[in-house]
């Protein structure tokens, strides 16, 4: 259990650091000379994004950690089924396995809930 712990610790840090990961300012410079000479019905969607409004952003962001939470949750319930298979009816294992799949599932579903408010707000108010 304790590898699981350091595991996800890992990918925490990995996927904190990586929203803090400095944007290419020549990137944007790029996709406004592609968008040069195209009219509005053939803009994609690259060069009808410059207006893009800071709750957008936002939204994105949040959505994204989201489904990082539940892809964790889904690796967590593998992972506890895994306990529980492997428990050979020790009881302390079998209690740790059940724990693991009902904490997954409540976190399943609070990711569940949380896209749901979001999207509400970010419809509601963006």
């Amino acid at each position: 259990m304790k590898n699981i712990k350091n595991l996800v610790l890992v990918i925490g840090i990995t996927l904190g650091i990586g929203l803090f990961v400095p944007v290419n300012a020549g990137a944007a410079s790029a996709i406004d000379a592609q968008c040069v000479g195209i009219t509005e019905a053939d803009k994609s969607a690259v060069c009808s994004d410059k207006d893009a409004k800071p709750n957008n952003l936002i939204a994105n962001i949040i959505n994204t950690l989201l489904y990082v939470v539940g892809a964790l949750s889904v690796i967590m319930i593998i992972v506890g089924g895994l306990l529980y298979a492997t428990s050979n009816a020790d009881a302390s294992r079998i209690t740790m396995a059940k724990n693991t799949i009902m904490y997954a599932i409540v976190g399943l579903v609070v990711a569940f809930l949380a896209y749901a408010i979001v999207q509400f707000v970010v419809a509601k108010f963006g």
